[in-house]
Formats: structure tokens, C-alpha cells, sequence
């Protein structure tokens, strides 16, 4: 792209501030946002990242290297009960607090320092008849909470779509691609208090607010077609949910 691309790294809820830094069009706005929340094939594919329950490698987790906090942390420095409210909100675990336990148990032996040991841990904790019934990876949502809670991946989406709104003209849209429930619920709950008008208490004769609709959500959540999820089987789980900028769209002062 030459001179037209620039390269930023940050995180989605500085996308505003962005905008304003690299203005092309001199209001510190953009004609469209595309936010696609899921995890780098790239990093997922490196072993030493420590994203994989399949492969050997030591707990990191990290997307951001530079940040200090690790899986490994996570994992040994944990409260039990801080363990298991991450496993039930962000991996939306069954097994939750057994696993929890059995960790906590562990790590008083010996530091859990690598993916397989932490697999090991939790295959042990979850009960041999749920694991022969279960249709992925016992690991998988463990291994979804801890990445969640290294990253803060959950912590600034709500602030990071209201940012990637403000910073969009009148007519201008965002799209937001997710990968998991969690995510999508956050995305789809911000819309629609954005694409909300008055906000005055039920009953009022009139409305005194002021309050205007910021946004236009187009449409349903988009899913991808059979064919891509066959080709990229990464895709499977992904929705794209899209809305478009109205003209004067703010709340009252």
C-alpha cells in the first residue's frame, strides 16, 4: 500500500485517539473500522507462545511479550478462587472449581511451568466418563480463559467499540468479527446501546433526554458459509456483526 498504510501498535480502545494522530482527512475521523478480535494463526502456531493444549511448551500465553503477566503467573500465583472465577467466566467451564482444586494442588508440589503439565493437571481433574463423552479437548476452555485473562482481551472491548465509533464519520461503518460467545455477547450489547435513542424513564410525556442514536446495526450477525468453514476451520466459530455511523448520532450534553 506504500505511503497509504500505517502500522500501529496499540490496543482497540486507543483506535479514537489513532485516528486523531494520523488524520487524513483533517477531523480525525475514518470512513470504515474493521475489528477482527481473534487470535494470530501466526502466534497460535508457535510453539514457544504456549497457546496450544496440543503441543509441549512453556506457559506464556502472551500476545504482547512486552507485557509482564504470563499464563505462567496465572496458573501458580492465583488465588484458587480467582482460578476458578476465570475458568467459569471466561471458558465457561462446568469444571471450574474441581479444576481450580487440583491445580492449587499440584503447584504446592512443584511450579506448573509447561502446557503439558497444566493438560495434565487438568485431565486429571476432569472426571474420565465427562472426557470420553466430550466432543473437544478438556483443555480447551482452561486454555481459553487463561489466554483471555493474560491479554485483558475482554477488559477493554466494550471502551474499544465506542472509541471505533466515535472515531467514524457520518456514514461511516464498523465491523466487528468475533470468535467466541463471550465476546460476541459484549459486542452485540454495546450496539445496541449505541443504536439506543431515548434513554428518559418509561412514562414521560416527553422526552426531555436528548439522547440520539449514535449508530444503525445492519443487519443479523453474519456466520461464515459451509464452503469457508470447511476451507478455514479457524472460521467456524466466527460472526461478524456491522453497524453503520448516523449523522448528529451523540448523547445529550
Amino acid at each position: 500500500f506504500g505511503d497509504r498504510f500505517i502500522a500501529v501498535q496499540t490496543t482497540y480502545d486507543a483506535v479514537s485517539r489513532v485516528a486523531q494522530e494520523h488524520s487524513v482527512n483533517g477531523e480525525g475521523t475514518v470512513d470504515a473500522i474493521l475489528m477482527d478480535l481473534g487470535v494470530s494463526s501466526l502466534q497460535l502456531d508457535e510453539v514457544s507462545r504456549g497457546f496450544s493444549y496440543a503441543r509441549q511448551a512453556p506457559l506464556d500465553m502472551r500476545m504482547d511479550r512486552t507485557r509482564s503477566l504470563s499464563a505462567l503467573e496465572v496458573v501458580n500465583a492465583y488465588e484458587e478462587a480467582e482460578l476458578c472465577r476465570i475458568f467459569k467466566e471466561y471458558g465457561e467451564e462446568r469444571w471450574a472449581k474441581r479444576i481450580a482444586a487440583f491445580i492449587v494442588e499440584t503447584r504446592e508440589e512443584k511450579t506448573i511451568e509447561t502446557t503439558g503439565e497444566l493438560v495434565d493437571v487438568i485431565c486429571r481433574a476432569v472426571p474420565k466418563g465427562v472426557r470420553r463423552a466430550a466432543s473437544g479437548h478438556p483443555a480447551k476452555r482452561i486454555f481459553q480463559a487463561i489466554r483471555i485473562e493474560v491479554n485483558a482481551e475482554l477488559e477493554i472491548l466494550r471502551d474499544a467499540i465506542e472509541s471505533a465509533v466515535h472515531a467514524l464519520a457520518p456514514g461511516g461503518r464498523i465491523a466487528v468479527i468475533t470468535f467466541h460467545s463471550l465476546e460476541d455477547r459484549i459486542v452485540k450489547t454495546a450496539f445496541k446501546a449505541l443504536a439506543r435513542g431515548c434513554v428518559c424513564p418509561p412514562g414521560l410525556p416527553v422526552c426531555t433526554c436528548g439522547h440520539a442514536p449514535e449508530i444503525k446495526i445492519l443487519g443479523k450477525a453474519k456466520k461464515p458459509s459451509a464452503e469457508e468453514a470447511r476451507e478455514n476451520p479457524r472460521a467456524k466459530s466466527a460472526k461478524l456483526r456491522s453497524a453503520e455511523k448516523l449523522p448528529g448520532g451523540a448523547p445529550s450534553a
